[in-house]
């Protein structure tokens, strides 16, 4: 089974005079998808199937700061429209850029999480030391708004801050992953998740800084807790899990750590945002056992034998010993 995390989505949101009752039972009313736009992310779907992957996280982009006065999720409408393929898994993922003006504040609040448990995955993008900083220690702690993913802007002319040992290996200890999105190796359209507009770089120029920074990115992790994805615009950069795999194997990972970057780390990066929705982190929800079936158990235990090493008489294979009669002299 290979996974896609980031399959980006893009709709252009039409305000609507919505009155107040509207605004606050439902925000899907802003929400409309045309039969071409569903249409368009069908056939990106079916291409994505054939090339072999199972599990597909659509993901939404936010720049900035995510305000819930306006913030709208625009893949629940999306999902719901959507054909249902045996064997398919849709998730729902939301990037938010983090730059200067994020400092401050990213949106990832207590008061706002029921607005954030509409997303299956959460992901940061950091383009500042601080931001990055944040992501990796405080962001990355077990709460109802832990970000497992940080992305990193490996397209850009130069990584934006330095990617220390003790803030990487914290980061993984907590349980986030950095992701590697293997569009830019292609030299293709970047999505907007990954860098501004107005710094992006398509082509050959995208390939060299793409090279280098992944390089960095896997000599400080050690090969490990890197996501593979994707971040395709344009379908014709869609590639398969083992050619993305063959690709990556060039910086110098071995085959079983490049498998494992888009198999077993994004399922347990899925299994680790669920719970985000329990306390405290539990894996989990605890078993209340009530007090007749905790006495049912005990009366079992006291049946069994005190001594485990004395063989049971009843048991198939034993043979039980006869007693040896005493002779007249040692009765005598």
């Amino acid at each position: 089974m290979f996974f896609d995390l980031n399959v980006p989505i893009k709709k252009s949101l039409q305000r609507q005079n919505v009155s107040k009752k509207a605004k606050q039972g439902s925000t899907e009313a802003l929400v409309n998808w045309t039969p071409s736009e569903v249409s368009a992310v069908e056939a990106r779907i079916d291409l994505l199937v054939h090339l072999g992957y199972s599990v597909l996280g659509l993901s939404q982009t936010v720049h900035k700061k995510v305000d819930p006065k306006t913030h709208v999720n625009v893949l629940d409408s999306l999902v719901s429209q959507l054909r249902v393929r045996p064997g398919v898994v849709y998730l729902k993922r939301l990037n938010i850029i983090l730059d200067q003006d994020s400092e401050k504040g990213f949106g990832l609040i207590n008061a706002s999480v029921s607005l954030f448990n509409g997303y299956d995955l959460i992901a940061l993008i950091p383009t500042t030391h601080n931001t990055f900083s944040l992501a990796c220690l405080t962001h990355s702690m077990p709460s109802p708004l832990t970000a497992h993913i940080i992305s990193l802007p490996l397209t850009l002319p130069r990584l934006p801050y330095h990617l220390k040992h003790t803030l990487v290996r914290t980061a993984i200890k907590n349980g986030a992953v950095f992701e590697i999105n293997y569009v830019g190796a292609l030299g293709g359209e970047n999505d907007s998740a990954l860098v501004d507009a107005d710094a992006a770089e398509n082509g050959p120029a995208a390939k060299r800084n793409w090279w280098a920074a992944t390089r960095e990115l896997v000599r400080v992790t050690k090969g490990k807790g890197l996501l593979l994805s994707g971040g395709v615009v344009v379908d014709g950069d869609l590639r398969a899990p083992r050619d993305v795999a063959n690709l990556i194997a060039v910086l110098g990972l071995a085959q079983d750590a490049t498998h494992e970057a888009s198999t077993k780390v994004p399922k347990s990066v899925i299994i680790r945002a669920q719970t985000r929705k329990t306390y405290r982190a539990v894996l989990s929800e605890p078993k209340v056992i009530l007090p007749g079936e905790a006495s049912e158990t005990s009366e079992i235990s006291l049946k069994r034998p005190l001594d485990d090493t004395q063989p049971d008489p009843a048991a198939p294979g034993t043979s039980k010993k006869k007693k040896r009669k005493p002779n007249k002299a040692e009765s005598t």
